[in-house]
């Protein structure tokens, strides 16, 4: 069944002294959930298992309590009670065949420790590097500290095969691991024999790891995660200096793991990275060691894959957001289902899990964290109920993925749009800079249904309720999604402020559908998401002179938890956009736009030809508030139920549409669980009342 181009990728490639199945490798990543959600957390990890991985690991796993990173919600391995969480993390690891790996790390000039309220160890004495500038220092660490360390690292690594885990992977890299530390001249100031020269500074890294091996190499695979280029200048760790510590280490682990210097360099979304985009950075360094190298670059098409193998670039596939997308990636391709693998569109919600420390989300899978909780499977879906046919009205995100996704449980599915285009707000939004990737979203589903025989999809079918009541469906599913305001409702008005009606206003529909304005325009920010940034730069691009106004202390501030708000803002700065932050939009006259500071409410006047009003947006929920209206006829029409979903009940992200969607398809016919929770929780356990 698997084209012979892949074969490749399905042989097995030895780790010190254990033999990975395959060259899928799932490099560590966070989820939202650590330690709060152990058993969310390793369910997840069982369906990659399931789905054909040959390496699986944890994500970022602190191994010693004087180093955390509160608020932050990663695994803890600081003593032998956080054993059992993880050793029911690495057995669902291994339930396929796969190896289970743990990543360790020591954070040093990451961590703040608000929790412990240990005081901050690292090389060299300097502020606390974290997201939110915490107001600490770390203490630089002296000999009997070093000393420790190395200890602590042995006895994380003891702790980790108790667990149940294959491999280790010292963490060294996007500038959050304590080997990174010592090896970059930037947080590393020593003038000791830690210090100073490439082979002082690798020292660190050479005692860890013959200690490690000492007490666990028999048994166990050590990788270590390095930084390919920390990309800070000339005391950074440059690739080039990578390079020299590999030729000059080249034995040093089983296995070199790499990964750009910085967390949103290496983790960049789709509108500012393509696939292999490390690919210059890691050529050519396998020559220098014989151990294996794994590499990433939100891999998603197997011929990328193929030719990163061939080319001798890459031993092992290292993937971690393509593999939230699709977990089923390697099984995939084994069985030549190429078409069915739901690729990663790089939108980077997935992420945002962790830097909300919530449950994190994937636009498209929504079962992702919901393996456990609610015990959905992205590739199976519950069995049928009694009812037999569902109408849902409209095509973006919500109503694609429950179409696609109560076809597969069985029902008799119709699928109407109003427009001639299928997607909804994803084929608009498909076509704006940077975002052709999330047009996967609508490929994916497009493809899926076009393949079911129960589902008709019937374009340009505009629908009252008149019309769906003469229909005879059973459930009827509103999902026709939102529209932006034109009034400035959002956060910082709640009521719509003054507006002359002379002055051209437009809203990002109007720019989607073509409608631009022209000369200067103000694009007023105040959804803070990626919306004002990408038109700001799509009207720049077409040569208006344009200036975004916000609110907040950042553009598209929300876009901080994407990990590209740096980028958005380099990008417009690069346009020639006018960034002007702090400041709120209080009137619209004819001519001008009246501003105020967000602090002192000091007033300023901008001058401009046209505003484009980014602010909330309203639910397109008239149809289903007209069903309600004539609920008494539903019984004479077949009618069970109507219900509103995804933007037109709530708009949100697009993942929170295609969550919604499929929610829907879970829960149809399903028991009405009344008060009880939708998912299941774990609670701390009490430790014995000793007052």
């Amino acid at each position: 069944m698997r084209d012979a181009r892949y074969d490749i990728l399905f042989d097995s490639v030895a780790i010190g002294p254990l033999k990975a199945k395959n060259r899928f490798y799932q490099v560590p990543h966070c989820n939202g959930g650590g330690y709060r959600d152990p058993s969310a957390a390793a369910t997840m990890r069982g369906i990659k298992a399931e789905g054909g991985w040959g390496v699986i690991f944890t994500e970022q796993t602190e191994m010693h309590h004087t180093s955390e990173i509160t608020p932050f919600i990663e695994l803890r391995l600081w003593e032998d009670q956080d054993i059992p969480a993880l050793r029911r993390m690495s057995e669902k690891m291994k339930t396929h065949g796969a190896l289970a790996g743990i990543q360790l790390a020591y954070s040093g000039i990451n961590g703040p420790n608000f929790y412990t309220k240990e005081v901050p160890l690292a090389p060299t004495a300097l502020p606390i590097r974290t997201f939110t500038n915490d107001p600490v220092q770390a203490r630089a660490m002296d000999k009997t500290d070093i000393r420790n360390l190395r200890r602590w690292f042995v006895n994380a690594a003891k702790r980790s095969r108790l667990a149940g885990f294959d491999i280790i992977c010292l963490y060294g890299a996007h500038g959050f691991g304590i080997f990174q530390h010592f090896l970059s001249r930037a947080t590393n100031q020593r003038r000791d024999e830690y210090g100073g020269s490439l082979e002082n500074r690798s020292r660190f890294a050479r005692e860890v790891v013959a200690d490690m091996r000492e007490a666990v190499g028999g048994s166990m695979a050590l990788t270590m995660r390095v930084s390919l280029d920390e990309s800070i200048g000339a005391l950074g760790f440059s690739n080039a200096e990578l390079r020299d510590f590999i030729a000059m280490n080249s034995e040093l682990p089983d296995c070199w793991d790499l990964a750009q210097g910085s967390w949103d360099e290496c983790s960049g979304p789709s509108r500012f990275k393509e696939e292999a985009a490390q690919e210059a950075l890691v050529k050519g360094i396998k020559a220098l060691t014989s151990r294996p190298v794994v590499g990433v670059g939100r891999f998603t098409s197997p011929d990328v894959m193929v030719r990163m193998v061939r080319q001798g670039t890459l031993d092992f596939i290292g993937a971690a957001r393509p593999s939230i997308a699709d977990p089923f990636i390697p099984q995939k391709i084994e069985q030549g289902r190429i078409e069915d693998i739901r690729e990663c569109i790089g939108c980077n919600m997935c992420i945002t899990g962790d830097m909300t420390m919530s449950i994190s989300r994937c636009t498209q899978n929504p079962t992702f964290m919901e393996e456990w909780r609610k015990g959905w499977h992205p590739e199976r879906m519950n069995t049928k109920g009694p009812s037999k046919s569902v109408l849902i009205v409209g095509s973006g995100p919500a109503g694609l993925e429950a179409g696609r996704a109560l076809s597969l449980r069985g029902y008799d599915v119709a699928i109407a749009e109003a427009r001639k285009d299928i997607g909804g707000r994803v084929a608009r939004e498909r076509l704006l800079p940077g975002l052709s990737a999330w047009g996967r979203v609508v490929d994916y589903r497009q493809y899926q249904l076009g393949q079911r025989n129960n589902v008709q999809i019937y374009p340009e079918s505009r629908l009252d309720a008149a019309a769906i009541l003469e229909f005879g469906f059973e459930h009827v599913v509103i999902a026709t999604g939102s529209t932006w305001r034109r009034d400035g409702v959002a956060r910082q008005h709640v009521v719509p402020p003054p507006m002359d009606g002379a002055m051209p206003l437009f809203t990002p529909d109007d720019i989607m559908e073509g409608r631009l304005p022209s000369g200067k325009v103000v694009v007023y920010d105040d959804d803070h998401y990626y919306m004002g940034g990408v038109i700001a730069e799509l009207l720049a691009r077409k040569g208006c002179d344009v200036t975004l106004l916000t609110p907040a202390a950042f553009v598209s501030d929300w876009t901080r938890n994407t990990l590209e708000q740096g980028a958005i803002h380099r990008r417009l700065a690069d346009c020639g956009v006018k960034i002007i932050l702090n400041r709120g939009l209080t009137a619209v006259r004819s001519g001008s736009v009246e501003s105020n500071c967000s602090y002192t409410g000091a007033l300023s006047e901008f001058t401009c030809d046209a505003v484009v009003m980014v602010a909330a947006r309203v639910s397109e929920d008239g149809l289903y508030h007209a069903l309600k209206a004539r609920e008494p006829d539903w019984r004479d029409a077949g009618i069970k139920s109507v219900s509103l979903i995804g933007d037109a009940a709530a708009p949100g992200p697009i993942a929170w549409a295609t969550y919604a969607g499929h929610r829907y398809a879970r829960e149809l016919d399903e028991p009405d669980k009344g008060d009880a929770l939708s998912f299941r929780r774990e609670v701390t356990e009490l430790a014995p009342d000793e007052a």
